[in-house]
């Protein structure tokens, strides 16, 4: 059973493209997040992912996250909720994340 997972794409004022995210991002639907990242950063630099409708993240998204951040530029905007598993992941470390 796939969990619920909403992804909206869109054109940011600065040209960059948005993908947000609302739900829960797990095994059962990281292969469909990974897919819209890769569809979004191909027609843009720059993405920026807004995880603030995000409540609850596994391993499986953290590694789509890292696997795009590793080779493109994405900034993160997540929850207080995903502040603790974004830092301990690393993910911090490798990417631009602000906390709402």
């Amino acid at each position: 059973m796939t969990t619920a997972l909403t992804l909206v794409a869109a054109a940011g004022d600065d040209g960059d493209r948005i993908l947000t995210v609302t739900g829960e991002i797990d095994m059962s639907n990281a292969g469909e997040f990974g897919s819209a990242l890769d569809r979004e950063l191909a027609a843009a630099t720059a993405l920026a992912v807004d995880l603030t409708g995000v409540t609850y993240v596994d391993s499986a998204g953290i590694a789509v996250l890292f696997d795009r951040a590793s080779s493109h530029d994405l900034r993160l905007t997540a929850p207080r909720l995903l502040d603790r598993v974004l830092r301990v992941s690393g993910l911090t470390q490798v990417t631009k994340v602000m906390i709402r």
